[in-house]
């Protein structure tokens, strides 16, 4: 049919010509606009013209093809299933209606069709089944699809005759296709009549071993990665996976991980989430080969997903938490102020609820027991560390059900061999080979070395000191997997590795840089995981020593006078408010800010502790400098306070409360009568009013501190503690000590470790409860080594205390009195109690008293050192006084000099005194019982004696302010001896004569 033209074209393309003798155009630029008009015109109808010609040639073409089509159907309604029918039934294309028919005729009447060997047959009928997956694939619910399905699974068996059929196939899109059709069945699928010959058909080019390896490869990425695939598939999942030739796993490469398919997260966890099913189960039955591949592929994809992304910490209200790291408190709210540059993380996908408990099999004891009993061999062991250090990483909320099985497993050989055959030999971490590991190419050492550092870091949370130092002669005792000489080996790598990691000037290839051959494991990752394990062994060591002298210093890599140069720099820098950074930072963020910062912050014990007392001194002179005061506490801005001295505690409180502390304070003294007593304060009234003020509020009978048996002083648990007023007191007492650690004052007080770790940040450890409760903790330690059932002991997540007389019980976690306790969690349960009563009974006394001291002393400076090295830091060292260095540092005056009889006869006299009457002479002197903790040289002032008169019948005086002893010129021993005693003994006030 002709379609006409435009009717006025004719009359359109005329010339117009004026006849009047003059042209319209009056100018040259409207005869070229005139131009331009035509000329568009012209084109414009050009266009509309051959438009019309090409809707002219579709026209007759599709009348064309539909005569074709009609004549092709008609051919194949005469003669269905000759091969003139199928070559028609091809050309047809999409034909539903024939593509129906013929499935149905040949599944009915002509099967022997499809096992037709010549070619053309061949050739035709593997076009048709390509046209009959499309078919399934856009409408798997259609009244044909079912025979559909049925013919391809003829057309795929596993006759020989039919390799070629299955390879075009496979090569062209076939589990594309049925991956389409499978995300298109309702859920539960139970309903479908096409479900089983689809499953039937996802297993047929399997059988065919010549294209095995291709086929393996494709369903692996194409079909395991179907969400929730086994509930589609329900209720032929069964004969399905019994189809899966998962013994053959070993022929699927692990570079699969790069296709497209597996680009995202949400396809690798959902891969991740079908093999959770239908491996496990056949665990002891897999060859070798496909078992390490397997693992190899689970690890590599857990490895390539965000932390957290199997299980998101905001997906479901309370979630589990690895007991480990908990540290939360159900009243208390912490905020945490963070720097942005520092919280960009990978968006993490959205789990519905089949999946994620599908994924909960993985990290399950029962699982990681199944798997360690089936990978025992030399030959898969490398894989299943792998594959559990994968898990533990990408999972962390789950990390100690994972690692509590592992270090648990044949009670801890897996861990010796892990060490003796992995770890040891590894040029990781070696003395000999200090270079910077992110240039390293040992993508295998790193997961035996990382995992063996987590297990650890989580056995030595409820390891005691007992079984930490076991020899292994008494097989029937705890014994720690490895020797001290092993875990003094291990501890020198671990810290190579760590100081490498935080000494670089290029923070940028620690922070975002991954580990090569590990995914998404940042070098981040690697340095904290070797901090706190490193953190956790020299913790054991600082309490009981099992290492060589010297052995956690890294002096031979370190300028130590460049190195304090630049710590002092870097603490200046990120102190400057102008820098815009955040007040208060974490020691993640301190790392990447500041390398030698990064250093003493983390690994502390890796630098001398004399090196660390002078850093943090310059520390405190350079605050005094930024707020104008020098050195030598310039009294410009002094604050003056009086205090009773029958009331030096109450007084304290009510007057230095709101007062800026890192400024000098003048103490006057006011006695008994009201009067002050005499004396300017030079810096030594303020250390006597610090002193008495300790010693009033550390009485225990106060009701805000107890004492263990070693004396040691830690935060009463009970109520009244945690009341308002009494948390104000923890806040000023937590402002003085600051005070006393700003100025350099000794403080003659010892308080518990585990309290002690509160300020530096620390996790208490189960062996810290040995001196708070011993008998707990002796039942803590039965029941770890309980042999028989724990379910006898009738335990469940618990605690109960007595408080002035009431009973009180309250959970460890959610619903903690209807969970019992098992042989799979007591660890937890032990961890939990330890944690109860050394952390959380304490938590908001420890937080007021640290909130005071941090308003002094920036809490970055105490991170320098551990708990025992601060407690000298605060209180001197808890030695014997060193008499020879004491006089070798001793300045005189007046008629005195080191020779002079009066002094002669002194140092003869305090030599014979005991140890308990040096600290009081001491104390009487300076204020502190206590040495200096670097020796006397490091008395500011020196130590002084000055002669006081002639009369003997005298006693000596002391001016604290200035360490000076006013000595009468005494002629007796024993005299000087008397009168001493009598002094030191007297505890009078600053005005004693």
């Amino acid at each position: 049919m002709d379609i006409p033209l435009f009717g006025d074209a004719p009359n359109k393309r005329r010339r117009e010509i004026n006849l009047g003798g003059a042209h319209t155009a009056t100018s040259h630029n409207d005869i070229l606009q005139e131009a331009k008009l035509r000329r568009s015109q012209r084109n414009d109808l050009k266009r509309r013209q051959d438009s019309a010609l090409l809707i002219q040639h579709w026209w007759r073409g599709r009348i064309a093809l539909n005569d074709v089509r009609g004549d092709l159907r008609h051919t194949f309604d005469q003669d269905v299933t000759s091969i003139t029918g199928l070559r028609c039934l091809v050309l047809l294309g999409q034909d539903e209606d024939a593509l129906g028919r013929w499935s149905t005729v040949v599944l009915s009447s002509c099967k022997d069709v499809l096992s037709q060997g010549d070619q053309s047959w061949v050739v035709l009928l593997q076009r048709l089944a390509l046209i009959l997956l499309r078919s399934i694939s856009t409408d798997p619910r259609s009244q044909y699809a079912r025979a559909h399905l049925d013919v391809l699974a003829t057309l795929l068996s596993s006759n020989p005759q039919r390799l070629a059929i299955a390879q075009y196939l496979v090569s062209h899109g076939f589990y594309t296709y049925l991956r389409h059709a499978v995300l298109q069945l309702p859920m539960p699928a139970k309903a479908s009549p096409i479900l089983t010959s689809l499953a039937t058909l996802l297993t047929a080019p399997l059988a065919h071993r010549d294209i095995l390896a291709p086929s393996l490869r494709e369903f692996v990425t194409t079909i395991l990665t179907v969400p929730l695939l086994p509930n589609r598939l329900l209720p032929a999942i069964g004969p399905f996976s019994a189809r899966l030739p998962l013994a053959s796993l070993n022929l699927v490469p692990l570079d699969i991980l790069d296709s497209p398919a597996l680009v995202a997260s949400e396809p690798k966890i959902h891969l991740l989430a079908n093999l959770a099913l239908l491996m496990p189960p056949r665990y002891t039955v897999l060859p070798p080969a496909a078992f390490a591949t397997y693992l190899q592929l689970a690890a590599l994809l857990m490895n390539a997903l965000p932390t957290n992304a199997l299980e998101p910490a905001a997906s479901k209200p309370g979630a589990a938490s690895n007991w480990a790291d908990d540290d939360s408190d159900d009243e208390t709210e912490t905020t945490v102020t963070v720097v942005s540059s520092f919280e960009s993380r990978d968006a993490l996908p959205q789990l519905d609820e089949k999946t994620r408990k599908r994924l909960l099999t993985l990290p399950s004891s029962e699982h990681i027991a199944s798997l360690l009993r089936a990978g025992q061999s030399q030959a898969l062991l490398p894989h299943v560390i792998s594959f559990c250090f994968a898990l533990s990483t990408v999972w962390p909320t789950r990390r100690d059900k994972v690692l509590t099985t592992f270090m648990a497993y044949n009670k801890g050989g897996l861990v010796r061999e892990i060490y003796r055959g992995f770890v040891r030999r590894s040029p990781l971490g070696r003395d000999d080979s200090f270079a910077d590991i992110t240039k390293l190419d040992h993508a295998a050492d790193w997961p035996p070395l990382l995992l063996l550092a987590d297990l650890y870091t989580q056995a030595l949370l409820t390891m005691g000191d007992d079984e930490f130092f076991s020899s292994g002669k008494n097989p029937a005792a705890p014994r720690n997997p490895l020797s001290l000489d092993e875990l003094t080996e291990f501890s020198r790598k671990l810290l190579n590795i760590a100081f490498s990691l935080y000494w670089r000037d290029d923070s940028t290839s620690v922070q975002d840089g991954s580990v090569p051959g590990l995914g998404s494991v940042k070098w981040e990752n690697v340095r904290e995981k070797a901090t706190k394990c490193l953190q956790a062994l020299h913790a054991r060591d600082s309490r009981r020593t099992f290492t060589p002298k010297d052995h956690w210093l890294v002096t031979s890599q370190l300028d130590m006078t460049s190195f304090i140069q630049a710590a002092i720099f870097e603490e200046q820098e990120l102190s400057q408010p102008e820098n815009g950074r955040a007040t208060s930072m974490s020691k993640r963020q301190i790392a990447y800010l500041s390398p030698r910062l990064g250093v003493l912050n983390n690994i502390p014990f890796a630098i001398p502790f004399d090196v660390r007392v002078g850093i943090f001194r310059r520390f405190v002179i350079n605050d005094m400098q930024s707020r104008g005061l020098d050195s030598f506490r310039g009294r410009m801005s002094t604050t003056r306070v009086t205090v009773r001295r029958t009331n030096i505690a109450q007084d304290g409180f009510d007057r230095l409360g709101d007062v800026d502390l890192k400024t000098p304070i003048a103490i006057t003294f006011m006695d008994q009568f009201g009067n002050e007593e005499a004396g300017i304060d030079g810096g030594g009234v303020f250390k006597e009013f610090l002193t008495s003020l300790c010693k009033e509020v550390f009485d225990s009978d106060r009701g805000l501190w107890l004492a263990n048996k070693k004396n040691e002083l830690y935060p009463a648990p009970h109520s009244y503690a945690t009341e308002a007023h009494s948390l104000a007191w923890y806040r000023f007492i937590g402002r003085i000590l600051g005070k006393a650690l700003y100025d350099g004052i000794l403080i003659d007080v010892a308080f518990a470790g585990f309290f002690l770790a509160k300020w530096l940040g620390k996790q208490s450890w189960l062996d810290d409860l040995a001196s708070l409760d011993p008998e707990l903790y002796s039942g803590l330690i039965f029941l770890k080594h309980y042999e028989g059932d724990p379910e006898e002991l009738s335990l469940n997540f618990t605690v109960s205390q007595e408080e002035f007389g009431v009973m009180k019980t309250a959970d460890l976690i959610p619903n903690g009195s209807n969970i019992p306790v098992t042989r799979e969690n007591r660890l937890q349960y032990i961890y939990l109690v330890a944690h109860h009563r050394l952390t959380k009974q304490i938590k908001k006394q420890s937080t007021a008293f640290f909130e005071g001291l941090s308003e002094i002393i920036d809490p970055k400076w105490l991170r320098m050192f551990n708990q025992q090295e601060l407690q000298i830091l605060l209180g001197g060292v808890n030695a014997p006084i060193d008499l020879d260095d004491l006089r070798s540092h001793t300045q005189y005056g007046g008629l005195y000099d080191d020779h002079e009889h009066t002094i002669e006869i002194f140092w003869s006299v305090v030599k014979t005194f005991n140890q308990d009457e040096r600290r009081k002479l001491l104390r009487f002197v300076t204020s502190c019982s206590r040495p200096p903790l670097l020796g006397f040289k490091e008395l500011n002032p020196n130590f002084a004696i000055r002669d006081a008169t002639g009369d003997e019948t005298r006693l000596p005086t002391a001016s604290t302010c200035v360490n000076l002893l006013k000595l009468p010129r005494y002629k007796s021993p024993q005299v000087l001896r008397e009168k001493l005693v009598q002094a030191i003994n007297s505890n009078a006030g600053f005005d004693l004569s």
